[in-house]
């Protein structure tokens, strides 16, 4: 399976992964991040429903944003 890469302004590409965490009080919840490499364990073929990718002005690098559509 092939990651979703993105390619951001400065044209470095980044590739998307997930990753199940436990938070403090014991709640296990889904995170989406971007990396530079592509991982063995959770990257991930497309964006997932209800979300879009968008870059943070400072920085260029990508992030998920909640889809308002």
């Amino acid at each position: 399976m092939a990651a979703f890469s993105y390619t951001n302004a400065k044209g470095q590409a980044y590739y998307l992964h997930t990753k199940e965490v436990t938070l403090k009080n014991g709640r296990v919840q889904r995170i989406y991040f971007f990396a530079r490499d592509v991982r063995a364990d959770g990257s991930l073929d497309a964006v997932p429903a209800g979300y879009e990718v968008m870059e943070t002005k400072r920085t260029n690098m990508p992030v998920l944003k909640k889809s308002n559509k």
